[in-house]
């Protein structure tokens, strides 16, 4: 299926624009304190989120996560790819990211509002502290968001240490780069409807009854 794309103020940059910014790679980059200020929505709850990524997708190092969620952080697509060995850049991060997404779920830049929300997730070598290829994830991924016509949403590291939402101060030690997936009955997957019918329920029904 083909899905066409409506015009935006951010695919609307003009060529100066885009030359300048490919010559700057440094210029691509997000700090904590601007990714903070820029109203990143807050997880309700971040763990359930990177414990159901982690589950389905099993990073290992360099590997990111692109999750889309709709208002109730219900998984609606994922996307999971290595990131090449080459130098942090912002503006490449969000060619990716913007082709994960594209191949995953229709886009929503007809709303005049975003109603779905992308989080990425990216499992890499180190402690949890930023670094500026974070800051070239943060940028990529906002600048993303923006073209496909989502909320941007967090930003989180995995490493040996835990995960950990960058810009919020948020996080835990599972699970982590080395830690085995949990089950997706702790994660994701709702808890089974009760079966009905049958003499278990009829002796349930009566208790309940008395």
């Amino acid at each position: 299926m083909t899905f066409g794309f409506a015009p935006s103020s951010a695919a609307s940059t003009s060529s100066a624009d885009l030359s300048a910014a490919s010559a700057n790679p440094g210029a691509r980059l997000l700090e904590p304190t601007e990714w903070a200020e820029a109203g990143i929505p807050l997880l309700r709850n971040p763990r359930e989120v990177v414990s159901g990524l982690h589950s389905r997708h099993r990073p290992g190092p360099s590997t990111a996560i692109v999750a889309v969620l709709d208002p109730d952080e219900r998984l609606r697509a994922s996307a999971s790819f290595t990131r090449r060995p080459a130098p942090a850049d912002g503006w490449m991060f969000r060619n990716t990211l913007l082709s994960q997404l594209r191949r995953v779920i229709p886009h929503d830049l007809r709303r005049r509002t975003p109603v779905r929300t992308a989080v990425l997730l990216y499992c890499r070598e180190g402690d949890a502290r930023w670094t500026e290829e974070d800051g070239a994830w943060m940028w990529g991924l906002r600048d993303a968001c923006t073209l496909h016509g989502l909320r941007c949403g967090a930003y989180i590291t995995l490493t040996r240490d835990g995960w950990q939402v960058l810009g919020e101060g948020r996080g835990g030690r599972r699970p982590n780069a080395d830690s085995a997936p949990e089950p997706f009955a702790l994660s994701e997957a709702p808890p089974p409807l009760p079966r009905t019918g049958g003499a278990v329920s009829e002796v349930l029904r009566r208790a309940a009854a008395r």
